[in-house]
């Protein structure tokens, strides 16, 4: 009887999905996006907000704009504090910028109202809408390689290199194990397939002592103290001459960079239409756009779109 009343509320059927389909998903999707608990609010803390209190924010924004961009919006998508636009917040903002990191939250406030209001009238639907298909499709590919580029980043697969830019890393590690583990459960069709790839890796690497299993307790019950950074924002001084362009980049950096992670998913999801128009594409710009006035006033940076949300996606994520 639930899980009907779920199908009908999500139309899983009509999105070729499932709840455990969904659930698979969800859970490839958080620990994917997962690292980004401990790096955002380690960037915070190079900007000056108290650590403690930017792990909390960071955590109740994910939580609570993630919720609205799949209960309302009806997108697999993670939402949370963008990588690199707190690294802009946290070291030129509040660094060498020389702004207060509440005076660089108010920023963060104005230009998710900048969005808000963009996404009312629509001028970033039409900004969507005028990009060409072909261009939607490329955008596709170039957020698949530079997915696979962080991937291989990451794992050390991928290195520096000052003649040719990138070069091989060390390919005899367990991150190659993953690669192929998950690789040959795709081909073979599993749903859960990059799931399983995590979950098997972890624990190799655990037994092998590559990587350890979290220290302490696992599980709190204690609420979340954001008491330092809540509604911490100064408005006033980030209207001053010089974060007028601050607001800009903010502005224009997170607009494009949520219609490129969109089209993307939208595309692998199914959402787009033969002519390139993308449907809800409205709610989840104006989702992103409260979830930024949220970041702010929460004590953290603007919420944006994550690329990771294609791990769920790749694992059947649908609504």
């Amino acid at each position: 009887m639930q899980a009907s009343v779920v199908e009908r509320l999500f139309s899983l059927k009509e999105n070729g999905t499932s709840v455990s389909q969904e659930v698979s998903a969800g859970v490839t999707t958080f620990m994917a996006m997962s690292y980004l608990i401990f790096v955002i609010p380690s960037m915070l803390a190079d900007g000056g907000i108290p650590r403690d209190a930017a792990t909390s924010s960071v955590i109740l924004v994910t939580v609570a704009v993630t919720l609205l961009m799949g209960l309302w919006a009806r997108y697999p998508v993670g939402v949370a504090p963008g990588l690199g636009i707190t690294a802009f917040f946290a070291y030129y903002v509040c660094g060498p910028a020389g702004f207060t990191w509440q005076a660089g939250l108010g920023a963060v406030f104005i230009s998710g109202l900048v969005f808000f209001l963009l996404t009312v009238t629509r001028i970033r639907q039409f900004i969507v809408n005028a990009v060409p298909i072909d261009l939607k499709l490329s955008i596709v590919v170039g957020i698949g390689a530079f997915i696979a580029l962080i991937g291989m980043k990451s794992a050390g697969l991928v290195i520096a290199d000052p003649s040719t830019f990138v070069a091989l890393g060390n390919v005899t590690q367990l991150s190659v194990f993953c690669f192929f583990l998950t690789a040959a459960l795709m081909v073979k069709g599993f749903r859960a397939a990059m799931l399983i790839g995590i979950l098997a890796t972890t624990a190799l690497g655990v037994i092998l002592g590559v990587t350890e299993l979290p220290k302490g307790a696992w599980v709190s019950l204690t609420l979340p103290d954001i008491s330092a950074v809540f509604m911490q924002m100064d408005l006033q001084g980030a209207l001053s001459h010089g974060l007028l362009s601050i607001i800009f980049t903010l502005t224009m950096v997170d607009l494009f960079d949520n219609m490129g992670v969109l089209i993307g998913l939208a595309r692998k999801c199914g959402f787009m239409r033969p002519d390139g128009e993308i449907r809800n594409l409205d709610k989840a710009f104006i989702t992103d756009s409260i979830g930024t006035m949220f970041s702010a006033c929460m004590g953290t940076t603007t919420a944006t779109s994550y690329l990771e949300s294609a791990s769920g996606v790749a694992a059947g994520g649908r609504t």
